[in-house]
């Protein structure tokens, strides 16, 4: 009578144990991807809005100097630049005084009427660094420089205006 060998296919305990954390490895490395990539798709939508309004900043300047009244310049420094956009953005909340990140919902721009910035409140802050009041926003302002002009017969002259920007408040940053 012939024996019959039977070889038992499957995974031993050790095996499975093996493919288990190569498998929980291989989400844990995948939800980090996701998690950095998610915030850098929300930094590159923030910064583009942001360079829509300072193209409008630049062509409300323009419109100022077109109808001849430079001293206007001062009234762009308070205005609300989402104003200035043919397309407000879907994730603009609006104007507050004085708010708070937590009053803002996460992902969303607001104007703050006390200090005249426009503040974006992250969603995604896993590799955000905050400037220094730490919070999880970036604020934004219209900054406005003057320079006296050099030219010797413009001596005494009122200021030149040399520099107008849609610009944060304090730098802020995202590492990795």
């Amino acid at each position: 009578m012939a024996s019959v060998v039977t070889s038992e296919c499957g995974f031993t305990l050790i095996e499975l144990v093996v493919v288990i954390i190569i498998i929980v490895v291989m989400i844990g490395i995948f939800l980090d991807r996701m998690q950095f990539y998610q915030e850098q798709a929300e930094k590159t939508a923030m910064e583009t809005v942001a360079g829509a309004l300072q193209s409008a900043l630049i062509l409300q300047y323009g419109e100022i100097l077109t109808r001849g009244k430079p001293s206007d310049t001062a009234a762009l420094v308070q205005d609300n630049p989402m104003n200035w956009l043919q397309k407000i953005p879907n994730n603009y909340s609006g104007e507050f005084y004085d708010p708070t990140p937590l009053a803002v919902a996460a992902g969303n721009w607001v104007f703050d009427l006390k200090s005249r910035e426009l503040i974006y409140v992250l969603r995604n802050t896993n590799y955000f660094k905050p400037g220094k009041d730490g919070k999880k926003w970036i604020r934004f302002h219209v900054a406005v420089s003057y320079e006296a002009s050099r030219l010797p017969s413009l001596q005494g002259a009122p200021p030149e205006l040399t520099g107008i920007l849609f610009k944060p408040v304090e730098p802020y940053s995202w590492f990795r």
